[in-house]
Parts: structure tokens; C-alpha cells; sequence
């Protein structure tokens, strides 16, 4: 019994639920193998568990020289040259006897040293095969591995190369701090496959040669005979010879995370039986829960089942294939490796931007042609600048540290929501996500087990409903028959006691409230109690309502976690005899009862005794539980009785619950309670009644996945659960509807062994993938993953053992649970430290704010350099008395505009609050991206309007304003008495585009509402709500502030303005600056109106409502929801 005070994945039970569910996952049992060997008896963990099929098969007693297999003496022949037989890798249907032929080793003695010697230099080391992990340079060549940061050192080289050393230091000084900053964002290094060579087992116990030695397991080769005990870790792959209730932990493997009873007496006829199911089996890195078990190696190294996932996170979707020549494979490798340095691999987003870059990279080389053959290719210094400078116009210089520093402020946030980033573009990626593909327990489900039903003849049907936390008995409430109970005053009927008196006597568990420090009772008794039925609150501030007992008089609970020890099963039980006040260390002061014997829960019977001297009345009682199927040939009860019986248990089980019967009879004084009196004492027992317990669905998962829904995202559970209570929690949660059977009509529900059949062609051929399916494997979550790339779409991974590492790896981004392995957690973007759906969708919600902010920095950051563009083109018929042309800004104001105005204003942008109708569109395009077309025109609108004002503006200045038309001589390389009018119109200009860039940063916060009502829930007077609008956003505000002010100094301070930026102080100009922002925001204002007159793009609605997303994806709406 382990402590189990933090939630405990339960997922995943190691036997089918009662009923014929279990005839599809576990392959028909065919004439046992070896008989046990006589060791003690070794109990497993004290807690039925999930009931195997209703008519178990009953072996008969087979004596030894029916069956060779019980310790048979094989005469090997020796193999040097050989593999095993490829019939091994089905060991589970071969009986250990068949397994001991294939291997060619006699099961008493083992290998000689000599056959060990050889097979070990055939087969090698076994050991899972490490991975490079990833190197502090690769980290950096991953900043530099975009297509924008190789423009900017090709423009920085440029302007080295002409010396204009301050044009060039700036640059550099970007490209380094967009290096850092990602360098530092993305310094965790990979190491995925190493995590796995911490689960191999140092030494091993092993006979050889008649001996048992202890061996290095890395020296373990096929055939070994291996002596495994509790605590020892399963060095390799193993064809199990015989057991002593022995358990094993799987978890990190097949997502069992309840311990696996082996059974060694039994092969199973079907080949593609899942891994979780083949109990005859014991696999690599599982640790020995209880018992002990001899085994033969079947399979080591990269060959296990670890192995074989290590082999799958070794492969990369670039890998070439195995049948393509040198040549190509050449060829791939090396257009693969230019694709990596180019940027073009990653996230939508990041290939998107990679392509972006190249184009404007083509469009600079463009544009500093047409300056050269403007010039008739006199490429001097003055034009090589003015080139250069236009070509610097084309890039965002800030982009990627803009889009650095929102992501790593949206990492920050999204921890707060539970969600750590280790991939930081992953973020971004999340937002676009089409499919969610989740794992059962702990992620949709709480993780701990809980009473749901119990069905007792002459009382009634008792149900729990709304509970919230597992442990806590006050949370939630009962109901008996439809009707809730009010647990303070009831008074429960003899048959009801009797039933809690079992299920709280017949167990091991322990359940205790938090306990207050001195300091809490005194303010608790400063309060008035809460009624706990009332609550609304999770398991972390859920007010204790535990009835006061003889046992908990002395303590006083307060808000906190229950604690509870013991098996996830007797934990509920116990659980539900304390909401009536029976609690069992209450009974034992309560009652005049003394204990008298016990029956452990034993895997041959599947149930557990106790038996209490009832010392007033003077009798003994038996309590009884376990499965339905063992407990029902002892009860004494009419066939007909038992038949219904049988399908009561059957329809509780179809709905995914576990089901225990309960029993119980009474024994005079002095009755002989031996251990081999056990038959006798459990037999014509007295029913009394069934009891299901479940893992249930967290309280918030069905809104959550219902915002899934709204949202477009279609919902998967991918589950190692069987069927029945995969379907049972996927109807609960809002996965499966109503119209979806019971008998999983369609391929809405399908299970592993099924879905791994089908071909990729008849998988892309069905309408729709399977919404559920369960006894996953790993090979089945990466075939899931491969099904959705296929269509496009874009899916979001979620596991939390060894075994999800491919797919989490394999997937778009791959979630791992914070109380998963290391491996799952290392081969993934993000991790759930809560392990909570509702927080993957919280995730969403962050990603579709991010990817909105970035088209709106984006769209901010474009506008500039188109602008800049059309001015500085347009601007080389500007020519001086020399005939050259002159810079309508400078190359450090541009710069300074790109690097300093323009990246704050990005910033502020990039922490826009998400839109309210975010989660009510559908999923964005892939194919899009970010560059959607209404921003494609509206960055030219814009910027066309913006460029046209900021020409005017020095127009005005240079040719219309006093001493206007003569724009003096070598204007562009310095101040000297023939600039004054020059750099005057250069200083209009500089005002002109800072203060545009400065409006455009609040009209671009939605692209077509009107800066005058950009929050129309906004209860501001009408055309007020302007102040309301640039205030919400306090960067922003303060950016804008900041850009404003900070325009004045540089204008007006000396040698700063006329050395530096080239321009000088201003006056009257101010005017003709301000009227081009009011006619800049008339236009702007204008385009908006017209997309919203004629329903253009986002014109088209004012803002989304839920019921109109309900209604878009087909989903009822809800007249009353429930509150978050």
C-alpha cells in the first residue's frame, strides 16, 4: 500500500470491464503451459480489480507428463549463425515450452557460457541505443536558421563593406539580440532517447550452465533464463516461465498504470494482440510490483518493445527511404539541410515568415537595381548608399526580436495557465491547431477512482453525482433513486448498514482530511462552516465536510487536500461508507467488534474477506467483496437470482464502470477460521448488492471540450482503456453524443487492433477518423498522427508515458503531462503541470490570441516599409544640384524608425488581450497563414496612404515652403549652408511617418472596426469610447507616449539631429505633419467603413456570438450553462 495523496493515474485497467467486452481484446486462452512452481505465496496488492470476463475459464489440474512444459529438458543444438525465430516476436501466443524450442535452451539449466558468449556477439549488447543529444551549436544554428536573419547579415555585410559603420553596427546589434534572445528561449537541450537508457536494469539474476549468477544485463542475450523478485526491473523482454503473483508496473509502457498481474499459464491465439494484454509476457524497464517470476529472453536491446520506440524517435520525417539510391539519398539529405538553414521546417508561422523573408530578400535586390539604372549604373558612393538604403527600407529589421519577445511573453502567460512552453514557436502552432487527440486519464478524467453507483436489493440504487474532489466525502452529494439525500439526518435501513459496513470493514484503505495548524482553528472558529454539498470549488480549495466522528472530534479539517492511503479501489469504496458516517476506523471504536481473521485478495479468486467477532451479539460476520464473476458461484441466491445478477453487472460495465459484488454472512462463535477453511467461509454467502466505481471526467473537461467544438477543433481520445469505459467517459465528457451506440456502429468508436489493420488508403478514404479509440499502442497514436497530416490538418499530441513519445515527437505539437516520464515530457513542445484538458484549450486560446497579435504587428510593420519604400523610389527624382539623388529620410532615421518607433509600438501589439470571439471562429488556414488577404490589401491601402502623405509632407516643404526648390548639394552625406531646406523637409518627413506610425498602432487593433468604436461592448457614450480604447492597452499607450515624446528631442537636440539623422529643427512644418494625420485617419476610417458596409472579410460581422459558432458547427445550444 502506497500513499496515494496526489492524484494518481488509474487509467488504463489491466483486466477487461465484466461482460463479453473482453473476447475482442484478449485473444481466446488455448491449453495452459507450465503449472506454477511451489513457492510461498506472495500477496499482490489488496484490491479486486477489474473484472475479467463473467464465465472465466476453468482449467482443470493437468499432471506433469501431459505437458512437457513443466520444466522440460531441451537438449539445445548449437545456432551461431542464426536470429531468433521471427515467430518470437508473437512469444504470447507460444507457450513457454514452444517459446524454449524457438531459443534452442533447456529451461533448468540455461545457457552454456559458450552459447551466451556467442548469441551476445550475434544479437549485441543489450542496450537501447543512444541519441546525439542536441549540442549548444545546434541550439545556434536553429537562431540563425532563418531566411530574415541571413538578409540582415547580407545587408549588415553590405554596409560594412562601404563603411557606414553606424548603419551596420545597428544591424548587428539587431541580429545579436535576435540571436540571444532565442538562444536563451530554446537552451534546453533534447535528450529523449537517453531518458530511456535510465529504465534498463544494471544486473540481472540468471542461470547458466545449471548456476544462477548475477550478470551485467547489458550481457543478457535470447534465451537467458532470468529469476526476477519485487523491486527488480525487467532487464529485457521476457516469454514468462512461471509466477508467484507476481504484478508488474507498466505505466510508463502501455499506460496501465494500475500494477499488471502476470499469468504465465496462458497463450493467446491472436498476433496482433496489444501490448498492455499480453500478460504472459514481462517487458523492458517494468519494475516488479509484487510476487516473483522466472522468464526467457526473448528480445533485448533495440529489438524490445523499449527498444523499438527508441527506434521510432530516432527517425525524423526528413529520413530518406531505405529503397532510394546513393545519389538521392544525397540529394535529400542535402536539400534538406538547405531547407533547415533557410527556415523553411517548423511551424506554419516560421516557414511562412522564412518564405516572406526571401521574397522581400528578392524585392531589395529588385529595388537596388531600379536605384542603380535610375543612376545609369554610375554606382558611386552616394547611389551604393541610396541602394542600400532602399533595400533596407524592404526588411523589418525588428521582426524576429518583436516576434521573439511576444512569444516568450506568451510563454509567461500561458504558465500561469498551467502550460509550460519548451519549443517556444510552439505557441504560435497551438493556435492553429484542427484536432486534439487526448489521453483518458488524468487529462480528461481526474485520475482518481470514486464511487458512482451501487445497486442494493430492498433499498434502492445509490448514486453520487458532482463530485470534485475524489477523497473529500463531502464533495458532491447522493442521491438514492433519483431522490438526494440529506446525509446529516439519515438513517440508513439494516440491509443499507449492512452493505456500508462491508464495504468500509473488507478494506485496507486509509482517507484523512487536512489538518489545521493552531493558528487556522482559530480563524476557522471565527467563521461560520460551509455546507460542502453547496460548493463550487476544485480539489485544491474544497471546504471539508467530513461528518465529525469519534475519530475526528480532536482535529479540526480546514480548506485543503484529502490524503488517502491505499489501493485507488478500496479508496472509493471507503470513501462512500464515509459520507453515511462509516468510516472504518469509526466502526472499530464504535462497535463491540474484534478482528478475526482475514483472506487477502488472491488473483485465483479474485476477492477478499474479513472476518469481525461481533462480541455483543456473539456471532462472527463475513464480509465479502471481488469480482461478480468469482463471488457469484458462492453466493447463496437462485439461478434466476444470479442471471439477473449477471446482467445488472453486464449493464453497469457497458457503461465503463468497474463492478464489485458485495456479500456478506454470518459464522457462529468458535467456527475454525484456518487458512484452509477459506473455501468453506466464502461460500453460501448472503448478496447484497453491486457497487461501480469509475474514474471520473473533471468537473471543467466537458466545457472544455465543448470550446473545442465551438471552435472547430474536433476531439480525439486516444486511450490504453478498454471499449465500454472509453465510450462510457467519451459521451460523459461531450466527445461522443447520444447517436452514437452502444455498440459502436460506424468507426466513431474504434479499437487498436482494428485501426491498426486498416490500410492508409482505406483511411483516408473514410469520412471522418475515429473520435475514440482504445487499447492504444504506440504504433497506433503515430498512425493517428500520419491519418491527420494526410488530410492537412493540424493536430496537437497529448500522453504521458515512454510509450507516447513517438507520436508526441511525430505530432504538430506534442503535449506531455507533468507527472508523466521524462521521455514523454522531453520528446515534447509543452507540458501540462496540471495534466488538465481545459488547460490544453486555455493553450488554444493563447495561440489564436498570438497569431491575431501577429498579424497586427505584422500588419504595422509592413505598412512602414511600404511606405518607406514608395518614398525613398519616388524620392529618386528628388535630385540636388549635382544631379544626385537626395534621401527623403536619412538611413538611421529609417532605421530608427524600423528598429526603435515602429518595434515598441510591435511589442505593444503583440500583448493585445485575446478577442472575445476568439475561441468562435473556426480554426485558420494552414495554407493562408498569417498572410490572410484582407491584410495583404490593407498593408498596401495602408502604406499607399501612408507613403503618399509622407512624399507630400516633403514636397511641401522642399518645393512649396519658403526658399522652396533648391535642394542644396551633398545634402545626403552631411550638413552643410546648401541644406537647410533639405533637412528641414527631411525632419517634416521623420515627424510625419512617426506620428502615422504612431495612429496606425491603435487603427490596426481590428481591421475593420473604427478606431472610434473598437470595443462595441464598450458601455462609453458613443465616439467616447476612443479613450476607453487607447488606454486598454497600457504598453501600447505607453509605447505610443514614449514614441511621441521621444520624436521632439530628436528633431530639436544639436549635432544629434543634424550629425546623426541628418535633419534639423522644424516650425511651421509641425502644421503640415499634424494635417497629414488628420487626412491619413479620414482615409484609414473611410476603407474601414466600406468593409464594413459591403461585409468585406472581417467586416462581415460585428463580433461572433457563441450560439451563431454552435450553430455554424452544428452543436445545440445551451440554454444554461455552467459556470467556469
Amino acid at each position: 500500500m502506497g500513499e496515494d495523496n496526489i492524484l494518481p493515474a488509474v487509467e488504463e485497467s489491466t483486466e477487461p470491464p465484466i461482460c463479453g467486452h473482453s473476447s475482442s481484446h484478449y485473444g481466446p486462452l488455448t491449453t495452459p503451459g507450465q503449472p506454477l512452481h511451489h513457492h510461498p505465496p506472495v500477496h499482490p496488492p489488496v484490491h479486486p480489480p477489474v473484472n475479467p470476463p463473467v464465465n472465466p475459464p476453468v482449467h482443470p489440474p493437468v499432471h506433469p507428463s501431459v505437458h512437457p512444459s513443466v520444466h522440460p529438458h531441451v537438449q539445445p543444438h548449437t545456432r551461431h549463425d542464426a536470429a531468433p525465430s521471427k515467430s518470437l516476436t508473437t512469444a504470447h501466443t507460444l507457450t513457454a515450452t514452444q517459446v524454449a524450442q524457438e531459443l534452442d535452451v533447456d529451461i533448468s539449466n540455461g545457457l552454456s557460457a559458450a552459447e551466451a558468449e556467442s548469441r551476445l556477439r550475434l544479437h549485441g549488447p543489450n542496450q537501447v541505443k543512444g541519441a546525439e543529444g542536441l549540442s549548444l551549436w545546434k541550439i545556434l544554428l536553429r537562431q540563425v536558421s532563418n531566411s530574415l536573419t541571413l538578409v540582415l547579415v547580407m545587408t549588415m555585410g553590405l554596409s560594412f563593406g562601404i563603411n557606414d559603420f553606424i548603419e551596420a553596427g545597428v544591424i548587428s546589434a539587431v541580429i545579436i539580440l535576435n540571436i540571444v534572445v532565442g538562444f536563451l528561449q530554446d537552451y534546453k537541450a533534447e535528450k529523449t532517447i537517453q531518458s530511456l537508457m535510465n529504465l534498463t536494469a544494471p544486473e540481472s539474476n540468471v542461470i547458466r550452465h545449471g548456476a544462477l549468477q548475477k550478470i551485467k544485463a547489458a550481457h543478457l542475450v535470447p534465451g537467458d533464463i532470468v529469476h526476477l523478485g519485487v523491486g527488480n526491473i525487467v532487464p529485457a523482454d521476457l516469454r514468462l516461465i512461471d509466477s508467484m503473483g507476481a504484478y508488474t508496473e507498466e505505466a510508463f509502457l502501455t499506460g496501465e498504470s494500475l500494477p499488471v498481474e502476470k499469468t504465465p499459464d496462458v497463450t493467446f491465439q491472436d498476433d496482433n494482440l496489444s501490448t498492455g494484454d499480453r500478460t504472459n509476457l514481462a517487458f523492458s524497464g517494468s519494475r516488479m510490483n509484487a510476487g516473483r517470476c522466472t522468464g526467457i529472453v526473448i528480445t533485448t536491446g533495440m529489438q524490445t518493445e523499449v527498444g523499438k520506440i527508441a527506434h521510432m524517435l530516432r527517425q525524423s520525417g526528413g529520413e530518406e527511404k531505405k529503397d532510394q539510391s546513393l545519389l538521392a539519398k544525397i540529394w535529400t539529405r542535402f536539400a534538406n539541410g538547405i531547407k533547415t538553414i533557410l527556415g523553411l521546417v517548423g511551424t506554419p508561422l516560421q516557414i511562412t515568415l522564412s518564405k516572406f523573408a526571401l521574397l522581400l530578400f528578392g524585392l531589395a535586390i529588385l529595388l537596388a537595381i531600379l536605384v542603380f539604372s535610375a543612376n545609369k549604373w554610375q554606382v558611386g558612393g552616394e547611389v551604393l548608399i541610396y541602394g542600400i538604403c532602399v533595400a533596407v527600407a524592404v526588411i523589418p529589421e525588428s521582426l524576429i526580436a518583436v516576434l521573439t519577445i511576444t512569444i516568450a511573453v506568451g510563454a509567461k502567460a500561458m504558465a500561469k495557465s498551467n502550460v509550460i512552453i519548451r519549443v517556444q514557436a510552439a505557441i504560435e502552432a497551438v493556435g492553429g491547431v484542427t484536432n486534439i487527440c487526448s489521453d483518458k486519464t488524468g487529462t480528461l478524467t481526474q485520475g482518481r477512482m470514486v464511487t458512482r453507483k451501487a445497486i442494493i436489493p430492498g433499498v434502492g440504487t445509490l448514486t453520487v453525482e458532482h463530485t470534485k474532489d475524489p477523497y473529500n466525502p463531502g464533495s458532491g452529494f447522493v442521491t438514492l433513486d433519483g431522490q438526494r439525500l440529506n446525509l446529516d439526518n439519515y438513517e440508513p435501513s439494516p440491509l443499507l448498514e449492512t452493505f456500508l459496513r462491508t464495504i468500509a470493514l473488507c478494506n485496507l484503505s486509509k482517507v484523512e482530511p487536512p489538518i489545521a495548524s493552531d493558528d487556522e482553528i482559530n480563524t476557522k472558529e471565527e467563521k461560520e462552516p460551509l455546507n460542502g454539498d453547496d460548493q463550487d470549488t476544485d480539489a485544491s480549495t474544497q471546504q471539508s465536510t467530513c461528518p465529525t466522528t469519534a475519530s475526528s472530534q480532536s482535529r479540526t479539517e480546514v480548506d485543503g487536500v484529502w490524503k488517502a492511503n491505499g489501493e485507488p479501489t478500496e479508496i472509493a469504496l471507503h470513501v462512500l461508507a464515509m459520507r453515511f458516517h462509516m468510516k472504518r476506523e469509526d466502526l472499530l471504536n464504535r462497535l463491540d467488534i474484534t478482528h478475526a481473521a482475514e483472506f487477502a485478495f488472491d488473483s485465483t479468486v479474485k476477492k477478499m474477506t474479513v472476518v469481525y467477532q461481533d462480541n455483543q451479539a456473539g456471532h462472527l460476520d463475513v464480509y465479502t467483496k471481488g469480482a461478480t464473476e468469482y463471488i457469484l458461484h458462492a453466493l447463496d441466491v437462485s439461478e434466476s437470482e444470479k442471471v439477473k445478477i449477471v446482467e445488472t453487472a453486464e449493464s453497469m460495465a457497458r457503461d465503463g464502470l468497474r463492478v464489485l459484488c458485495i456479500a456478506h454472512k454470518k459464522l457462529p462463535m468458535g467456527t475454525d477460521l484456518g487458512p484452509s477453511k477459506r473455501p468453506v467461509i466464502e461460500n453460501g454467502l448472503q448478496y447484497i448488492g453491486l457497487v461501480a466505481i469509475y474514474d471520473p471526467p473533471r468537473d471543467e473537461t466537458k466545457g472544455a471540450v465543448r470550446e473545442c467544438q465551438v471552435a472547430g477543433i474536433t476531439v480525439h481520445m486516444l486511450t490504453g482503456d478498454h471499449p465500454g469505459t472509453a465510450m462510457a467517459i467519451a459521451r460523459d465528457v461531450g466527445i461522443l453524443d447520444s447517436t452514437v451506440p452502444t455498440a459502436m456502429a460506424g468507426t466513431a468508436v474504434m479499437t487498436a487492433s482494428d485501426f491498426d489493420q486498416l490500410s492508409d488508403e482505406t483511411i483516408d478514404a473514410m469520412e471522418s477518423l475515429p473520435l475514440v479509440v482504445a487499447r492504444c499502442s504506440p504504433s497506433t497514436k503515430v498512425k493517428m498522427v500520419a491519418a491527420l497530416h494526410r488530410r492537412n490538418l493540424f493536430c496537437v499530441m497529448t500522453g504521458d508515458g515512454v510509450n507516447d513519445a513517438p507520436a508526441l515527437k511525430q505530432a504538430d505539437v506534442g503535449i506531455a503531462m507533468g507527472s508523466g516520464s521524462d521521455v514523454a515530457r522531453e520528446a515534447s513542445k509543452m507540458v501540462l503541470t496540471d495534466d488538465n484538458f481545459a488547460s490544453i484549450v486555455k493553450a488554444v486560446q493563447e495561440g489564436r490570441r498570438l497569431f491575431d497579435n501577429i498579424q497586427k504587428f505584422l500588419m504595422h510593420l509592413l505598412i512602414s516599409n511600404i511606405a518607406q519604400v514608395i518614398l525613398l523610389l519616388i524620392g529618386l527624382a528628388f535630385k540636388d544640384r549635382d544631379k544626385q539623388s537626395v534621401f527623403p529620410l536619412s538611413p538611421i532615421e529609417i532605421l530608427w524608425v524600423n528598429l526603435i518607433t515602429s518595434s515598441f509600438l510591435a511589442i505593444g501589439l503583440g500583448m493585445e488581450e485575446s478577442q472575445i470571439d476568439s475561441m468562435y471562429r473556426p480554426p485558420h488556414s494552414l495554407k493562408v497563414g498569417v498572410f490572410t488577404k484582407e491584410l495583404i490589401v490593407d498593408k498596401f491601402i495602408y502604406g499607399i496612404c501612408m507613403g503618399a502623405l509622407c512624399l507630400a509632407s516633403f514636397s511641401i516643404v522642399a518645393f512649396a515652403g519658403p526658399g522652396g526648390g533648391d535642394l542644396g548639394s551633398g545634402c545626403n552625406s552631411g550638413y552643410n549652408d546648401t541644406c537647410g531646406i533639405v533637412f528641414r523637409a527631411r525632419a517634416t518627413t521623420y515627424a510625419t511617418i512617426t506620428l502615422l506610425l504612431l495612429v496606425t498602432a491603435w487603427e490596426v487593433k481590428h481591421f475593420s472596426r473604427s478606431l472610434f468604436n473598437l470595443y462595441p461592448e464598450s458601455r462609453a457614450p458613443p465616439g467616447l469610447s476612443i479613450f476607453s480604447s487607447v488606454w486598454r492597452n497600457h504598453f501600447l499607450f505607453w509605447a505610443v507616449t514614449a514614441g511621441f515624446v521621444v520624436m521632439f528631442p530628436i528633431v530639436y537636440m544639436p549635432i544629434i539631429n543634424r550629425d546623426v539623422f541628418k535633419h534639423e529643427a522644424i516650425g511651421w512644418e509641425w502644421g503640415v505633419s499634424f494635417v497629414c494625420v488628420v487626412i491619413y485617419i479620414a482615409a484609414i476610417e473611410s476603407w474601414k467603413a466600406i468593409k464594413r458596409r459591403f461585409g468585406i472579410w472581417s467586416g462581415k460581422n460585428k463580433t461572433l456570438g457563441q450560439e451563431d459558432a454552435e450553430r455554424r458547427v452544428g452543436l445545440v445550444v445551451e440554454n444554461v450553462r455552467e459556470k467556469k
